[in-house]
């Protein structure tokens, strides 16, 4: 092995992003270091063809053999299209597009994708778009705050003193 790839295996296996990339890097810098692959496969907890085909891999490709390649299999339903619209919804209020609503839930937002995108997402994969993008939802708290009478709400906090006070003046006085 060269000196640059035992370099570049040296400085991905703390920092590559990859998980997976670290894992196999640290299996092919042990097999450099003269450490057996059935040795290498214990410590990392995997099978001996899988240290082999790493290798193998890393042989190819390099660093980049050592990455997830894609997976098959039929393509997600959130193209990027869907996922241009489903921003683009996120970034507006339900209020803006003539709803009666103003809080976006995962049911309400999977109904309104599926009238623009003529896609329907299942709520748990639109979950899991949401937590991808780094949207946060949860249940909206409901405040009527903005609703109180600041001058109504002093007299009623004065007349249940007022109320308090005649109680116990009551129960004292019966008590006798």
């Amino acid at each position: 092995m060269k000196d640059d790839e035992v370099a570049l295996l040296e400085q991905a296996i703390p920092q590559d992003e990859r998980p997976e990339v670290r894992q196999r890097a640290t299996a092919i810098r042990r097999l450099h270091l003269g450490k057996h692959p059935s040795e290498v496969a214990e410590v990392l907890a995997v099978s001996l063809p899988t240290i082999y085909n790493w290798h193998v891999r890393f042989r190819e490709a390099g660093l980049e053999g050592l990455a997830n390649r894609p997976k098959s299999g039929r393509p997600g339903i959130a193209d990027e299209a869907y996922c241009q619209i489903f921003e683009e919804t996120l970034e507006q209020s339900p209020a803006d597009l003539v709803y009666g609503f103003t809080v976006w839930t995962v049911k309400r937002l999977c109904d309104h994708l599926e009238k623009k995108t003529g896609k329907r997402l299942s709520a748990s994969r639109l979950r899991h778009l949401l937590k991808e993008n780094d949207y946060r939802y949860k249940r909206p708290k409901h405040d009527l705050h903005h609703l109180v009478d600041p001058q109504a709400k002093d007299q009623a906090r004065d007349l249940q003193e007022e109320l308090k006070k005649g109680a116990s003046e009551t129960i004292s006085s019966s008590s006798m």
